[in-house]
């Protein structure tokens, strides 16, 4: 999803310059060398990619919220911490290569281990980086929408997490969507934002452009769709700009991994019980509830 940010681009430059479950039984222990670590996770049989860490596939801790914020968090620090929360609509599009983060030292990288160990090692997709295609081939900048990975970031984030397969990984937000909303995902359940409060950890997801329209009663859809969801990291809080509001962070806004204020009511819902979203930005179609191997979540951390 591309996003125009407020935030000015040298501080992604700066940056960049400087810079389940815990019972689980395993049928053997493979040394730490070996490529390709099998994996259980309690859902399916063994697996094998040599794309994705020992520590995720093994789950050296159970897949817990805690470490999938603590991550996305990591990657927004390392974008310069953008916040995004002014209208999409009124983000200019960057008349140069050099304003965008995506494309900087250091970070093209980055965006290219999103799409590396988000993505299942037979998507073409695992070969490309915030400015390359799968053939190493710089690509025009004015293209990058061809390029978009704000699914590949949410799909890393998970993936780094020890979700192993109980989450779709996919380029496309609507697979996931979908998927939770049909019942085809073991770790994921999709939820209606008028009658479900966000919490951390969870996905918050929207349709964009021509499907913007797009609601909770009409999912799942028969075909993929535009969309774009990002990773709760707060909720809870009462500031500016709205009042009551929760975090999210999410990834290819503005080129880079940033973090949004969305409002909600005093309860932490994001919609009316109309369904009515209240954020005029953004009309919520569901939350993904993520079903995690374990709730290490202190009450005092929300």
């Amino acid at each position: 999803m591309k996003l125009r940010s407020s935030v000015r681009a040298a501080a992604f430059f700066s940056v960049s310059l400087l810079s389940a479950c815990a019972d689980e039984s395993y049928s053997s222990k493979q040394p730490a060398s070996t490529p390709s670590a099998q994996y259980r996770n309690g859902t399916g049989p063994l697996m094998q990619d040599g794309h994705v860490p020992d520590f995720a596939t093994r789950n050296f801790v159970p897949f817990n919220r805690q470490d999938v914020v603590a991550i996305a968090m990591r990657e927004w620090r390392l974008f310069g911490m953008p916040v995004n929360d002014d209208d999409p609509k009124d983000r200019p599009e960057p008349e140069t290569s050099a304003i965008k983060p995506e494309r900087a030292p250091g970070l093209w990288q980055r965006v290219g281990e999103y799409w590396w160990i988000g993505q299942d090692p037979y998507e073409t997709e695992v070969s490309w980086t915030g400015r390359h295609n799968a053939d190493g081939q710089l690509f025009n900048f004015e293209h990058d929408g061809r390029f978009a990975w704000s699914a590949a970031f949410i799909s890393y984030v998970m993936r780094v997490a020890g979700a192993n397969q109980r989450f779709p990984y996919s380029p496309n937000h609507a697979t996931y969507i979908n998927a939770a909303a049909s019942g085809m995902s073991s770790g994921l359940k999709a939820r209606n934002p008028a009658d479900y409060i966000p919490k951390r950890g969870d996905l918050i997801c929207v349709g964009r452009g021509s499907s913007r329209s797009v609601t909770y009663a009409q999912l799942p859809t028969a075909r993929g769709f535009p969309a774009h969801c990002g990773i709760v990291v707060a909720t809870d809080q009462n500031g500016p700009p709205f009042g009551h509001q929760l975090s999210v962070i999410g990834g290819n806004i503005d080129d880079a991994v940033a973090l949004t204020h969305i409002p909600t009511d005093s309860h932490g819902a994001i919609s009316a019980p109309d369904g009515q979203s209240y954020d005029s930005r953004y009309p919520w179609c569901a939350v993904l509830e993520v079903l995690y191997d374990a709730n290490t979540e202190p009450d005092a951390g929300r």
